[in-house]
């Protein structure tokens, strides 16, 4: 059947009106929020947004943890959920990795997701070890990560992720010898460097803080430019004598489902704006070591479609192979 211009018009209309309804009226049921990883780092993030949300909008949002195969699961998940805002994803620059490490991916990373708004900007990572590694610093510490004999560990949140690349691009650039043993999550990844099952972990603030400010890990350097705010008695890589690491961390944001109404898109990005406006809220986000953004939709889209072809050059150089 041939369509006229006024027909094209219609059809148009009633589809702009339509999304601008659902618009209104959403949300519309409990939303879940989808965390490709186990707890920790993004995990934490998505549960403080999660609970104001639902202050907020007057309708539960839930967190649903969904890991393995590095975020791929329950990305997937989000990827061919109906675009209708209820189904969301809280995750870090992971994301933008996964399809650089394995050979064949169930979703286009470009295609779709609907980037919402970066949530926190991590500044940097911490290279901590466990106590029973015999060195105070980060020259030390390359000293003897050096020695295969000396057979360290270091634990991850996957294969492909952030910390991942951090601590590859660092064997690399210092001919450290350090073996990657991969977790379903922080918070596990954390755990078997607490307890000695590895000796290293390079990881974000919210992995770490708390133990290292307990004593269960020694953080010798600070990744980033500056030190971190939540542990400034850490020296930066250059102050500690490692100065060609400097690596930003990441970050963690929200997604939706591509397709999914921008009218929607863009009253989760205003919420999540009135979020770090509650002070409460914002210095719980702030106490995790991270910094808070809560960049537009469009300011987003182009930082993350960025961010695929910048990683693209980190994998290559941390000598990542695909899986």
């Amino acid at each position: 059947m041939k369509m006229t211009r006024r027909t094209v018009f219609a059809t148009c209309l009633v589809w702009a009106l339509s999304a601008a309804v659902g618009a209104q009226g959403y949300p519309a049921k409990a939303v879940k929020i989808i965390v490709p990883a186990g707890p920790g780092g993004p995990d934490i993030v998505a549960r403080i947004v999660a609970a104001k949300f639902t202050q907020q909008m007057g309708q539960t949002f839930f967190v649903e943890n969904h890991g393995g195969a590095n975020g791929i699961v329950g990305a997937d998940m989000v990827a061919k959920a109906p675009p209708d805002g209820h189904t969301l994803m809280v995750y870090s620059s992971g994301v933008v990795i996964n399809q650089y490490v394995n050979k064949k991916l169930p979703y286009d990373t470009a295609a779709d997701f609907a980037p919402v708004t970066k949530l926190v900007d991590n500044t940097g990572v911490f290279i901590t070890v466990h106590p029973s590694v015999p060195v105070k610093t980060a020259r030390e510490f390359v000293e003897y990560a050096r020695n295969p004999a000396n057979k360290l560990a270091y634990s991850t949140p996957g294969i492909g992720n952030t910390m991942h690349i951090a601590t590859e691009l660092f064997n690399a650039k210092y001919g450290t010898q350090m073996v990657h043993i991969p977790y379903k999550g922080g918070g596990l990844a954390a755990a078997a460097a607490i307890s000695g099952e590895v000796q290293v972990m390079f990881n974000s603030p919210s992995n770490v803080v708390q133990n290292v400010r307990s004593g269960k890990l020694r953080a010798l350097a600070f990744s980033g430019i500056k030190r971190s705010e939540a542990l400034p008695e850490v020296p930066t890589s250059a102050e500690a004598g490692v100065p060609d690491f400097v690596f930003d961390g990441g970050w963690f944001a929200m997604f939706a489902t591509a397709r999914t109404s921008p009218d929607i898109v863009e009253r989760l990005y205003r919420e999540y704006r009135t979020v770090l406006a509650d002070k409460d809220a914002a210095d719980k986000i702030r106490a995790l070591g991270v910094d808070p953004v809560g960049d537009t939709p469009a300011e987003f889209r182009k930082f993350y479609l960025a961010e695929i072809g910048r990683y693209a050059e980190w994998v290559r150089l941390a000598r990542i192979q695909p899986e």
